[in-house]
């Protein structure tokens, strides 16, 4: 046997299982008649670890392990309790905030003409509902409302019953009235056209909302047409913030869901609102489903186009088995977590698992509230129940299931002609 294995020998139980891949290693790079001996012994460990170590669903099997006092402390174990209780977590995302579509105003034309004179000339400028934003000529209109004065002087010649003439003349007048109300020009516009007896030249366009103006579009003398937008205004007392939920978490969020809203421009401040909102697709690239809140911003602090961070509160389950997450070994085939019986040994039971939230996960399935388990370093624990699957045996010392591996001591003999190549290993020479 070379050097590095003896010492390995008779190295403490707790340093064994790292002197074991260093003695490896080293004998990795070796030439001597050692090394193809130890390359041919890891071949048939992986062999072994390839061929039999395996279950019948095809998945890496996992034996028991039993521990002592020392070797828990060694390896840091710590064991919990499966428990019974409420699972909450938060779902975050970041969205912007938009004017409410609903809020929304744009203000156009029906009739080609001219723009004579601006009310409201500046983007931003608040107005209210019925403000006069401009003034508009056009020859149509000017027609229209001759029009009208014509069929009003006609029928106003016929008394009232006196046949088809009066009945004629009254329907020409009402027709051109309604044509100058589709043309959004007021009841009371007309009224003093028909009390005036005069065409006015220009139509007067006024806000339909309070609120501000988003977009402005026009200037004075400019030639505008029938549909062109000149105008957008908004009301901004309530606002939307459109975010992306992961397709994982869309479940938490509904119609009325309760949101806080934090935005970079008021740190510490928080906005309350509610989901208004869940579009009914989800994105292909980003897997991501857009959801709206809608909240109130009477006071006009939140601007559109501001950035914002979403947190939605939720109780996943009000009565959820849990553990934590860290107990949980995921192997990529299946979910494992270590039993602890009453005898001390640690059992590999598979688990269902849940929603996640923090550092909790809930189990849907293999365990019950009050067993005790491996809270940590069960990663060392599953990768000892994996070697003693194999047949190849783990750290030195341990017991995997009911076959115990106890190490013979050294006799007096034996232990003193170690210590004596010992020493002279140490001071460089070689006594093999």
């Amino acid at each position: 046997m070379n050097r590095p294995m003896r010492h390995i020998r008779r190295a403490p139980a707790v340093v064994r299982l790292a002197l074991v891949a260093i003695a490896l290693s080293a004998c990795g790079g070796e030439t001597g008649s050692d090394a193809p001996a130890m390359a041919e012994m890891d071949h048939s460990q992986h062999q072994m670890g390839a061929g039999g170590a395996t279950d019948s669903t095809g998945a890496m099997a996992r034996e028991p392990v039993s521990l002592t006092a020392a070797q828990e402390r060694a390896l840091g174990v710590v064991y919990t309790q499966v428990s019974r209780g409420a699972l909450e977590t938060t779902v975050r995302t970041v969205g912007r905030i938009e004017a409410s579509e609903e809020r929304l105003a744009d203000i156009t034309p029906k009739i080609d003409g001219f723009v004579e004179r601006l009310y409201v000339s500046t983007t931003g400028e608040g107005v209210r509902r019925g403000q006069a934003l401009l003034t508009l000529y056009s020859p149509e209109l000017v027609a229209a409302q001759q029009e009208l004065l014509t069929a009003i002087r006609l029928r106003d010649r016929f008394a009232p019953g006196s046949g088809p003439a009066r009945e004629n003349a009254e329907r020409m007048a009402e027709a051109s009235r309604r044509r100058l109300a589709w043309w959004d020009i007021s009841e009371a516009q007309i009224d003093r056209l028909v009390s005036s007896g005069e065409a006015t030249k220009t139509l007067t366009l006024a806000s339909p909302v309070s609120g501000l103006v988003l977009e402005k579009s026009v200037v004075e003398g400019q030639r505008v047409s029938a549909g062109q937008r000149l105008y957008r205004i908004a009301d901004l007392s309530e606002v939307w913030v459109e975010g992306d939920v992961f397709e994982k978490d869309i479940r938490f969020v509904s119609e009325g869901s309760v949101a806080h809203i934090e935005v970079a421009a008021y740190p510490g401040r928080h906005f309350m609102g509610r989901v208004s909102f869940v579009y009914p697709t989800v994105d292909r690239g980003s897997r991501t489903n857009r959801v709206r809140v809608t909240l109130s911003n009477p006071e006009l602090d939140l601007k559109p186009g501001m950035f914002a961070t979403i947190f939605f509160d939720v109780r996943i389950d009000d009565d959820a088995v849990v553990v934590p997450v860290e107990s949980v070994v995921v192997t990529g085939e299946r979910n494992l977590v270590f039993v602890r019986e009453p005898n001390g040994t640690l059992r590999p039971q598979e688990v269902v698992l849940g929603p996640s939230a923090g550092e909790r996960v809930e189990i849907l399935q293999g365990l019950v509230p009050g067993e005790e388990i491996v809270a940590s370093a069960n990663f060392l624990v599953d990768a000892e129940s994996r070697l003693a699957a194999t047949g190849a045996g783990g750290m030195p010392g341990m017991q995997h299931g009911s076959h115990e591996m106890p190490e013979a001591a050294p006799s007096p003999a034996e232990a003193s002609a170690t210590g004596s190549a010992d020493t002279m290993d140490h001071s460089g020479h070689d006594h093999d």
